[in-house]
């Protein structure tokens, strides 16, 4: 593993036996937890991970794709702490200077008219806001999502969401679900005109001719770190806005400097959406989210009462603006492309060498590893990857993974990841892998 200058605080706390019991009896059954013998991790400084035994692992998930900056960074620690000492709370009904601060900041990165923030705790919160403004701006009803799609756990965001795995039975109205336009296991591999050949029909025989919208995002990431195919974008888009609908791109995930080559997932397919939803890395790790859309569609708000308690509050928008400046100041985007495109070469060669990985895609910091029993048949290898994933695990790596079969390594480590992690990673995931 690659040095690194730090030594973890003694820990004193509950043991990792302590907190399972509790967690089995005071918290939600639904929590799940990667590896046979859970980890207690209990400091993390940048791109790496401390248990409670001082044990040092370098973090490749991020809390799914959630810390950016890398984990305790000072400047965004230090505008936590001293918001926190001047004001923690008060109410977006009084004047404060850290959300509109942060707004303005955040409009700077956005492309054409898109300059008006609404401010929510969490990318569920933001994508079903993004969804209720849709409907209400184009009083239409019908959202387009893709298939193997995830925007959130809430009714209106389960609804788009298109994987049985997330979805429980309430009433999901209103979503139709394209074809994904997978390049690796779509019906009609990269045609991008096929695929969205299919949102035309779907606004043609499943609805009125006019939609409310068509979200989607730029790399399905819970789906499997899924790229969309080339050019699918930009002819869905037309279609949608044809139909009188507008734009969502959700990126909760691929946003903020994930993907390298551009700050936003959407701009590596050159479009411009109507509205934009974010969450995960706009606050390293801050329970923190957005919607951005033009001040024309953000007038739809007032027409009643919108209100937000948390959304917006000083300490969360004051580590917000702290996580841009340091993206600026560090230069992460570009490390990101860099040592992302890196990595993907060294994954691409892992490839050749094990006809267990289906597929390396994916670009930045935001990559998948698909791993399969069957090259020919794509069958998902879902034992194998748990298998791995505990060898990794021992060798001191923590990868998350994912997809539709959760047979996909989710490679989204924080955006200060070296190249010597990078050849650490492929190191590890190499030995992994010959020992299934």
């Amino acid at each position: 593993m690659p040095d690194f200058n730090h030594v973890p605080l003694p820990y004193d706390g509950p043991s990792a036996a302590e907190i399972a019991r509790k967690r089995a009896e005071f918290l939600s059954p639904s929590l799940f937890h990667f590896y046979s013998k859970p980890l207690n991790i209990v400091e993390g400084k940048m791109q790496y991970l401390f248990d409670e035994s001082g044990r040092r692992y370098l973090d490749a998930f991020a809390g799914i794709a959630t810390v950016c900056c890398g984990h305790c960074h000072p400047d965004v620690v230090g505008a936590i702490a001293a918001q926190a000492g001047r004001l923690q709370h008060s109410t977006v009904l009084y004047l404060n200077h850290a959300i509109a601060d942060f707004a303005e900041a955040l409009a700077s990165k956005m492309p054409g008219d898109l300059k008006v923030v609404f401010f929510t705790n969490s990318g569920t919160e933001a994508n079903e806001l993004a969804i209720m403004m849709a409907r209400l701006y184009t009083g239409s009803h019908d959202i387009i999502s893709l298939r193997n799609s995830y925007h959130g756990n809430a009714a209106g965001t389960m609804g788009a969401t298109a994987q049985k795995n997330w979805k429980f039975s309430v009433v999901q109205s209103g979503v139709h679900h394209a074809v994904n336009p997978d390049p690796y296991r779509g019906a009609f591999g990269s045609d991008a005109e096929k695929y969205a050949r299919d949102v035309q029909e779907i606004i043609e025989f499943g609805t009125t001719g006019q939609v409310a919208g068509f979200i989607s995002e730029a790399i399905q990431g819970v789906g499997g770190i899924v790229e969309l195919s080339p050019g699918y974008l930009p002819l869905a888009y037309e279609a949608v806005r044809s139909a009188g609908g507008l734009c969502i791109a959700d990126e909760v995930q691929a946003g903020f400097a994930r993907v390298g080559s551009h700050f936003w997932g959407f701009e590596t397919h050159g479009v411009v959406p109507d509205i934009v939803t974010m969450a995960k890395g706009i606050g390293n790790g801050i329970p923190l989210g957005a919607v951005v859309t033009t001040p024309e569609i953000a007038q739809v708000l007032t027409r009643r009462c919108y209100f937000n308690t948390f959304g917006g509050n000083p300490l969360c928008t004051a580590g917000g603006l702290a996580v841009l400046r340091v993206l600026e100041k560090e230069g992460l985007q570009a490390n990101a492309h860099a040592v992302g495109s890196y990595l993907k070469d060294r994954l691409r060669a892992l490839q050749d060498k094990h006809e267990i990985i289906g597929d390396v895609r994916g670009t930045g910091f935001m990559l998948g590893v698909e791993l399969v029993t069957d090259r020919q048949l794509k069958t998902p290898a879902k034992d194998e990857i748990c298998r791995a994933m505990e060898h990794m695990k021992e060798m001191g790596v923590l990868v998350g993974k994912g997809g539709f079969y959760g047979n996909v390594f989710r490679i989204t480590p924080p955006l200060c990841f070296t190249k010597e992690d990078a050849d650490f990673f492929v190191a590890v995931m190499d030995s992994a892998l010959s020992k299934l």
